[in-house]
């Protein structure tokens, strides 16, 4: 596990959400996540929207299902897979900004709460899939983490995260030089391997069904950023002073050649909880 010198916590990572809301919003667009790409023809929009749809499909929703969105930005994500798989989501963020948005845009069957997920205060047993894309980075526990996901789940449940990870023994330069940088600028308290991850969802108690890594179908996704955050700087003052005084823009070139060369890799794991004794949820009832 890869831990920065300065630590972050859940504060620290609201405050940085909420005070890049502007440029967050114009440079990474509402979805707040990477694309990703098949043919290499997509638009950026539409690789943005194929990572969640990949999310939708790995989960096996199905209409009427309760569902949460753990760390759901500005509720994008979430307001997709309600209208495209008639599911009903909960979705939780810890930026008043990106929750301020999504009840800007409401769709029915989505509700947003800034709410930490680590005490997130759901009933046990009460969401039949959950997700969490590029969230569960920012967690400072977590085996918490997972522990939450499995006891808010039914029996049967499914939960798919989509996670930045460092390369697994990545040598020393690495470190010292991309991945503790883009844990301290990114406000990551930590960053796993693909062994930490899975080690913590069998120990939370959930079997992992599926693991693909898609680091070349997403790497794509810093430079269009990149390019996007130059032109903010170039011809919008307010971009210019947010960025100066609250982005460090080696994070984009460091994202960059983190991919190149392996040093971070791109994940989607798809985890089960054992379908035994599975007592049927009344029809309507999820999390609030």
């Amino acid at each position: 596990m890869i831990v920065p010198a300065i630590s972050q916590d859940a504060a620290a990572v609201a405050d940085h959400y909420d005070g890049l809301d502007p440029i967050y919003r114009g440079v990474w667009g509402e979805h707040v996540h990477h694309g990703l790409w098949t043919t290499g023809r997509e638009t950026s929009t539409q690789a943005v929207e194929a990572l969640s749809q990949a999310v939708g499909e790995r989960l096996r929703l199905t209409p009427g299902e309760a569902c949460v969105d753990i760390g759901c930005g500005y509720g994008s994500t979430a307001r997709l897979l309600a209208a495209t798989h008639g599911v009903r989501v909960t979705g939780l963020t810890l930026s008043a900004e990106q929750a301020r948005y999504a009840a800007a845009h409401p769709v029915p069957g989505v509700d947003v709460h800034v709410r930490d997920w680590l005490v997130n205060g759901l009933p046990d047993a009460s969401a039949d899939a959950a997700w969490a894309i590029e969230s569960s980075e920012h967690m400072v526990d977590k085996p918490a983490f997972f522990a939450e996901a499995h006891r808010v789940l039914v029996p049967g449940g499914r939960f798919v995260i989509c996670a930045w990870l460092a390369e697994t023994d990545a040598r020393a330069w690495k470190v010292r030089h991309l991945l503790e940088p883009i844990c301290r600028d990114g406000r990551l308290p930590s960053m796993g391997t693909r062994e930490d991850y899975e080690a913590m969802a069998v120990a939370a108690g959930f079997t992992v069904t599926d693991y693909e890594d898609v680091s070349r179908r997403v790497a794509r996704t810093w430079t269009i950023c990149a390019a996007r955050l130059v032109k903010a700087v170039l011809v919008d003052r307010e971009a210019r002073r947010v960025a100066r005084s609250r982005i460090s823009l080696l994070i984009l070139p460091r994202m960059i050649l983190a991919y190149r060369t392996g040093a971070m890799r791109y994940g989607i794991f798809t985890l089960s909880t054992a379908d035994h004794d599975r007592v049927p949820r009344e029809p309507g009832t999820g999390p609030r």
